[in-house]
């Protein structure tokens, strides 16, 4: 079974090489993309000076680094207050083990 024609054959065929210097597009499309980011609404304030700052990338692995440090910090400060009440708690039932008549001596006292 014969294929039916490609549509394109045709535009194919009349297509012919271009006869000057290709032109070079790269100062064409740096300009436009220059003309969009200053055409382009921005984000005001202190949000946008902030992106400034956080889209170079010294400023973003620093803040990054930041973040983790604070973030391994604060793990420390939270273990730290967890170990400091278990043992706290560890003091009191060794205490008790040893003088079971601790705690009736803060109910009754001696004369």
């Amino acid at each position: 079974m014969p294929n039916p024609p490609d549509p394109l054959d045709p535009l194919l065929d009349r297509w012919t090489e271009p006869k000057g210097p290709v032109p070079n597009l790269a100062p064409e499309v740096w300009r436009r993309i220059a003309h969009e980011e200053r055409n382009a609404p921005g984000i005001g304030g202190i949000w946008g000076e902030l992106d400034s700052w956080l889209s170079r990338p010294p400023f973003a692995a620093l803040f990054v680094t930041s973040c983790a440090l604070l973030g391994l910090f604060l793990a420390e400060v939270r273990v730290n207050r967890q170990q400091r009440v278990q043992s706290a708690v560890l003091v009191r039932s060794y205490l008790q083990l040893i003088d079971p008549l601790l705690k009736a001596n803060t109910v009754a006292k001696m004369p």
